[in-house]
C-alpha cells in the first residue's frame, strides 16, 4: 500500500514546540498527560428513529473504547452533538402524520442516548430540533422542551474542557417564526452577544483557545455545501438570510485569534473529501489567503446509513494539548477505525501549521459535491479565470448561456453574481460564499447574460433573448 501522502497547506515561523498525537504515547507516558491535554467526540445529524437504532448502538460501541482510553489517561473528554437529533418524518405513518423531530419523545430518546456515553455532553439545536408542530405551539415552547431534556440552562453552552480550552456551541432557536425558510439555522442577538464577548474576553494573548460548534457552518467557512439544497433555498449558513448577521460570525472569527476550530453538520456528507477540512491560510503558492483568522473549520458527517447523502457513516474525533491538535475521523462503515485526518500545530498564541494527512478519497462524487467559489485572488495572485471584467464601455458581456458556463462578475454597486450549472447566483461580496439563486436554469440556459452601464449608480444584469428581447434583473 503506498504510504499517505502528507501535504503541507500552511506555513508559519519556527514552530515553539511540535504537537505530538495522544496515540503516539506509551501508556506509561500517557498517564502523566497534563491538564492541556483532551478528547472531545462530534457526532453530526442523529436524526434518530426509534424504527432504526441499529447504526446507533453500534456506533455508540465503537466510540466506547475511545472514550475509556481517554478517561483513564486524563479525563478531559466530552461528547458534543451537533443538533438535527430527530427524524423528520412521521415514524408512525399508519397512526399520524405528525413529524418526529421536534417533540418530547424524540429529545427524550436523543438525550437518553446521548447520556449513555458515559461522558459529560454537549448539544446544540439544529433547524429540526424545534419541528414538534403538532406538539407545540410556539418556538419558545419548543425550546423549553429541548433545553428541559438535555438539562440545559441556556440554547448556547461553554465547557472548559482543559486548561484555557473552551468548547462553545450555539444552538438554532428559530423555526416557526422564520422570516424565510424555516430551515434556515438562526442564532439569535442574544447569543451572538454573549459569543461576542466571550470571545473578546477569552484572548488568544491570554492562552485561551476556542473551539465552536454550531450546527451549520458560518459563510466564509469554505467548506463543501450543496448548490441544489442549501445554497439554492437560503439555509446553507448560520443566519444566511441576513447579510450582517451572516458575515458576522467570519469577521469575529478574523478578529479573535482564539478561536482555534469550528465544527458543523447540517450537509449530511463525509469526511474523505479534502475541503470536508479547511485551514485559516494557505502556502501562497498555492493560492490567494483565504483569511480564516485562526479557525479551521470542520464538516461532520452522520452516524445512521439512511440520513447520509454520499453513503458515508462517519463523526469526529478532536484530541488536542497545549502544542496544538489532531481531527480524526471515526469510520463507522470500518468498525469505528480512526483515522487522522489533520495535525495543527500552533507556532504562537496567534499561528499554527497545519498538514492535510491523506489525499481526497472522494473524487468520484467531487463535481456533484462541489459548489464553485469564486477567487477574487489578493497582492500576489490575480483573480480566477472565470472573472469577468467590464470593457472600455462599461460593460460586461458574459455571452451564451449553458450548464457549463461558469463565470462571475461584481456589480458597482457591490453585489457579485455568477454563473454556474447553468444558474445565476449571488455570492457574499466580502467571502465570496454562494448566498443563493437569482435566476433558475429553466429561465437562463439558452439565452445571453450581459452587465450594462446604464448610466446611472447602478449597472443592470440583463437577460438577452434574442427573441424575447432584454429583461432586466437588477
Amino acid at each position: 500500500m503506498a504510504p499517505a501522502v502528507m501535504r503541507l497547506i500552511a506555513f508559519t515561523p519556527v514552530l515553539a514546540s511540535a504537537w505530538v498525537s495522544p496515540s503516539m504515547k506509551s501508556k506509561t507516558s500517557a498517564l502523566r498527560m497534563s491538564a492541556d491535554e483532551f478528547t472531545v467526540g462530534i457526532v453530526g445529524d442523529l436524526h434518530m428513529d426509534p424504527r432504526k437504532m441499529e447504526d446507533y448502538y453500534t456506533g455508540k460501541a465503537q466510540w466506547d473504547p475511545i472514550f475509556a482510553e481517554a478517561k483513564e489517561a486524563h479525563g478531559n473528554v466530552a461528547l458534543c452533538s451537533l443538533g438535527d437529533l430527530g427524524e423528520s418524518k412521521s415514524i408512525r405513518p399508519e397512526e399520524t402524520s405528525e413529524l418526529f423531530a421536534g417533540t418530547t419523545e424524540c429529545h427524550e430518546l436523543a438525550a437518553d442516548f446521548l447520556g449513555s456515553f458515559g461522558v459529560p455532553y454537549e448539544v446544540i439545536g439544529g433547524n429540526h430540533d424545534l419541528e414538534g408542530l403538532d406538539e407545540f405551539e410556539t418556538d419558545e415552547e419548543n425550546l423549553d422542551l429541548f433545553l428541559k431534556a438535555h438539562g440545559k440552562p441556556t440554547p448556547q453552552f461553554c465547557r472548559e474542557i482543559a486548561d484555557k480550552t473552551l468548547l462553545v456551541g450555539l444552538s438554532s432557536t428559530v423555526f416557526r417564526d422564520a422570516e424565510f425558510t424555516s430551515h434556515e439555522v438562526t442564532i439569535d442577538d442574544k447569543q451572538m452577544e454573549w459569543f461576542e464577548n466571550l470571545v473578546k474576553t477569552h484572548t488568544s494573548a491570554d492562552g485561551w483557545k476556542i473551539f465552536v460548534f454550531t450546527h451549520a457552518p458560518p459563510n466564509g467557512s469554505g467548506l463543501r455545501v450543496l448548490q441544489e439544497n442549501h445554497v439554492v433555498n437560503g439555509c446553507c449558513w448560520l443566519n444566511h438570510s441576513n447579510d450582517v448577521k451572516c458575515r458576522k460570525f467570519i469577521e469575529l472569527v478574523r478578529e479573535n485569534r482564539s478561536i482555534k476550530g469550528w465544527f458543523s453538520g447540517h450537509f449530511h456528507l463525509g469526511q474523505d473529501y479534502q475541503d470536508s477540512i479547511t485551514f485559516p491560510t494557505i502556502d501562497p503558492k498555492d493560492g490567494p489567503y483565504p483569511n480564516r483568522g485562526s479557525c479551521v473549520f470542520v464538516q461532520t458527517s452522520v452516524m445512521r446509513g439512511g440520513t447520509s447523502r454520499d453513503g458515508r457513516q462517519q463523526s469526529r474525533l478532536l484530541r488536542g494539548n497545549k502544542d496544538g491538535f489532531e481531527v480524526c475521523t471515526v469510520d463507522h462503515q470500518k468498525d469505528g477505525a480512526i483515522r487522522v485526518d489533520a495535525t495543527i500545530t500552533y507556532s504562537d498564541c496567534n499561528h499554527e501549521v497545519g498538514v492535510y494527512t491523506h489525499e481526497d478519497e472522494a473524487y468520484e462524487h467531487d463535481q456533484y459535491f462541489k459548489v464553485y467559489a469564486p477567487s477574487a485572488g489578493d497582492e500576489l495572485h490575480p483573480p480566477d479565470d472565470d472573472f469577468r471584467d467590464y470593457d472600455e464601455a462599461g460593460n460586461i458581456m458574459v455571452g451564451d448561456v449553458d450548464y457549463d458556463t461558469v463565470a462571475w462578475w461584481r456589480m458597482t454597486c457591490g453585489r457579485v453574481l455568477g454563473l454556474l450549472n447553468g444558474v445565476l447566483i449571488e455570492y457574499d461580496r466580502s467571502t465570496l460564499a454562494p448566498l443563493g439563486l437569482v435566476v433558475g436554469a429553466d429561465e437562463l440556459v439558452g439565452k445571453k447574460v450581459a452587465v450594462i452601464n446604464s448610466g446611472l449608480d447602478a449597472d443592470s444584469c440583463m437577460i438577452v433573448d434574442d427573441e424575447e428581447g432584454m429583461e432586466g434583473i437588477e
